[in-house]
C-alpha cells in the first residue's frame, strides 16, 4: 500500500503542479498546455514529469515529426519559377537558341543555367543538338508535381511529411536531391498521461503551498520558520550513479606485487628498456644462434643501432663461458662468441637483465625484485601481447638453496591468495628450473604462471658471484587476468569505460 500523504509531502511543488493540471481531463497534456495553466515554464514541466514517469506517476511519449519547409533559394524558385522552368518560357516563340543566349533571356548564371538544361531534358521539355536548346512542343508545359509543392510550401511556410499527399512526397524527393532548395528538420512532440497510480495522488488531494528551501536566521529571529512548510525527504528517492576515480586494475596488480615483495624485504631496481643483446641474452647465458634471438622473436633497435659494451674483464668473462665453459666445468656452446652480436640493440624480452646488472653491482646477501614492460614479436591475441609487464625477483646469499626459493615463491601466492604447485621446466640460464602453477578453484584447473630455477654457474662465474642466486619472473597480464575474470587480454588496454567503472573501488596499498 503507498502512504499517499507521505508521498504528495515529499512531491516538489513543480512536480504537485503537473499532476494538478490533470483535475478535470482524462486526456494527456502537451508540456505546452500544462506550462500555460500552472504558470510555470516549459523547461520545469518537462523536468517534473520525468522526475514522476520515474515513479510511474505520469507517462511521457514522445513523438517526432519531420517538417519540410523552403530555404531562400527555395522561396526564389517558388516565386520566379525553377530553372527548367524559366528556360522553357524564354524559348517561347524560338525554334532553338544558343545555350549562352537561352541563359541570358532567362536570366541565369552558368550554374543555374546547367541545372536547368539537364532538368529540362529529364522533364522532357525540350532537346539540345549541337550546342542548339529547342522546345518540344509549342505548348507551355503543365505544372509539375515539384512545382505544385514549392506553391504550397511559400503560401504554409513549412508542412509536415507525413501530411503530404504521395504525389507531393514523391516530388519531394525530387526537391531533396536539387540541393539547398528545401530544408527538412525533426521537430519532438511530447505529451504527458496521467497513469492510475497518478489519478490517485490527485483524488488524494493536492495542496499547492509555497516551499521553504532554506531557514534563515531572519525566519529563526522572527519565528517565522513555525509556519514554514518544509517538503518532505524521500528517502527511498533513486541515488545518481557515482563513477569515482580509481586505479587502473592492471596498476593496482603491479602495486599489490610490489606491497609483498616491499613487506618481505626485497629493494626494488629498475634497468633502461632499450637493452643490448649482451645484458638481454649473452650475461645469462643464452647463446648467439638461440631461436629467442631471431627476428621473430625479438624487437632490435635501429637508432641506436649498437650499444657500449661494459668492462672488459666481465666481457671476456662471458666470452669464455660461451666459448669453453670458463672454469665452471661446464663446456659451454663450444662456438665462437662475436662482439658484435652482443653489442646489438634490442627491447628487452625481459626483467631477467635487470637481475644481471644488479648482481654485477652489488655484493650479496641481497633480495632484489623488478617490475617493468617487455616487448617479444608476438601476434596480436586474445591471450598474447607484444608488450606486456613482467616481475623478476634474485635471492642471493650463502645459504640460499633451491627450497628456498619455493617457499619463497609459495609465500609470494600465499599472499596474492593463490595455492601454487611446481612441476619441472627448463630455462637456459637456470638449473634447477620450475614453473609455478596455481589453482583455479572454479574451473577446478591448474594454470602456468611464472618460471624460477637457481642461476647456473655460467651466469654467475663471469658476474663475480660466489654465492647460490635464486631467480623467478612472471607475467602480470595474466595474473590480472585471472584476478579480474577477463577472457581478452586486450581488454586490459582498451579503455572499456563501462568495465572499468563496473570494477570494485579498493583501498590505497600500504607500502
Amino acid at each position: 500500500m503507498m502512504d499517499l500523504d507521505r508521498i504528495i509531502d515529499q512531491l516538489h511543488i513543480y512536480e504537485k503542479k503537473v499532476l494538478k493540471a490533470f483535475e478535470g481531463s482524462d486526456k494527456p497534456l502537451k508540456p505546452e498546455e500544462i506550462a500555460e495553466s500552472q504558470k510555470i515554464d516549459i523547461k520545469s514541466v518537462m523536468s517534473a514529469s520525468g522526475a514522476l514517469e520515474s515513479r510511474g506517476f505520469v507517462r511521457v511519449m514522445k513523438d517526432a515529426d519531420e517538417v519540410v519547409s523552403l530555404t531562400e533559394d527555395g522561396e526564389s524558385c517558388a516565386r520566379e519559377g525553377l530553372p527548367e522552368r524559366r528556360l522553357i518560357e524564354a524559348l517561347k516563340g524560338e525554334e532553338e537558341l544558343e545555350m549562352s543566349e537561352l541563359s541570358r533571356r532567362a536570366g541565369l548564371d552558368k550554374k543555374e543555367a546547367g541545372i536547368g538544361i539537364g532538368w529540362l531534358m529529364r522533364k522532357g521539355w525540350g532537346r539540345i543538338s549541337q550546342g542548339m536548346v529547342s522546345a518540344v512542343s509549342d505548348g507551355t508545359p503543365e505544372r509539375g508535381a515539384d512545382e505544385r509543392l514549392l506553391e504550397l510550401l511559400l503560401e504554409r511556410g513549412s508542412v509536415r511529411i507525413r501530411e503530404l499527399p504521395d504525389e507531393l512526397r514523391g516530388a519531394l524527393k525530387d526537391l531533396k536531391g536539387r540541393k539547398g532548395i528545401v530544408d527538412i528538420r525533426k521537430i519532438k512532440r511530447h505529451t504527458i498521461e496521467l497513469t492510475t497510480e497518478g489519478r490517485k495522488l490527485l483524488e488524494r488531494g493536492i495542496e499547492i503551498v509555497e516551499e521553504a528551501t532554506q531557514v534563515t536566521h531572519e525566519h529563526l529571529k522572527s519565528g517565522a520558520w513555525r509556519k514554514l512548510h518544509y517538503r518532505g525527504y524521500n528517502i527511498d528517492a533513486e541515488y545518481p550513479l557515482v563513477y569515482p576515480g580509481k586505479m587502473h586494475p592492471l596498476r593496482r596488480i603491479i602495486d599489490e606485487i610490489r606491497s609483498i615483495f616491499l613487506k618481505l624485504g626485497f629493494t626494488e631496481s629498475r634497468g633502461p628498456i632499450v637493452e643490448s643483446a649482451f645484458w638481454n641474452f649473452d650475461c645469462l647465458f643464452q647463446p648467439q644462434d638461440h631461436a629467442a634471438r631471431e627476428m621473430q622473436d625479438t624487437f632490435y633497435v635501429k637508432n641506436p643501432a649498437v650499444t657500449d659494451l661494459p668492462c672488459e674483464d666481465l666481457v671476456r668473462a662471458v666470452q669464455d663461458a660461451h666459448e669453453t665453459g670458463g672454469s665452471t666445468g661446464s663446456e659451454g656452446w663450444q662456438y665462437e662468441w662475436d662482439r658484435d652480436v652482443a653489442r646489438q640493440s634490442v627491447l628487452r624480452t625481459h626483467t631477467t637483465c635487470v637481475s644481471a646488472r644488479f648482481l654485477s653491482e652489488n655484493e650479496p646477501p641481497l633480495k632484489m625484485f623488478s617490475v617493468g614492460r617487455v616487448f617479444r614479436r608476438e601476434t596480436i591475441t586474445y591471450k598474447h601481447l607484444p608488450e606486456f609487464h613482467q616481475v623478476e625477483g634474485i635471492v642471493a646469499g650463502d645459504e640460499v638453496n633451491f627450497r628456498n626459493l619455493l617457499g619463497i615463491l609459495r609465500e609470494f601466492y600465499r599472499k596474492l591468495g593463490f595455492e601454487v604447485r611446481f612441476r619441472p621446466a627448463y630455462f637456459p640460464y637456470t638449473y634447477l628450473s620450475t614453473e609455478c602453477e596455481i589453482y583455479l578453484p572454479e574451473k577446478k584447473s591448474w594454470i602456468e604462471l611464472g618460471g624460477a630455477g637457481m642461476f647456473r654457474p655460467e651466469v654467475l662465474e663471469p658476474l663475480g658471484v660466489e654465492t647460490p642466486v635464486a631467480a623467478f619472473g612472471l607475467g602480470i597480464e595474466r595474473l590480472a587476468m585471472i584476478r579480474f575474470d577477463i577472457k581478452d587480454i586486450r581488454m586490459l588496454y582498451q579503455s572499456d569505460l563501462g568495465w572499468l567503472r563496473g570494477l570494485p573501488v579498493t583501498g590505497d596499498l600500504e607500502l
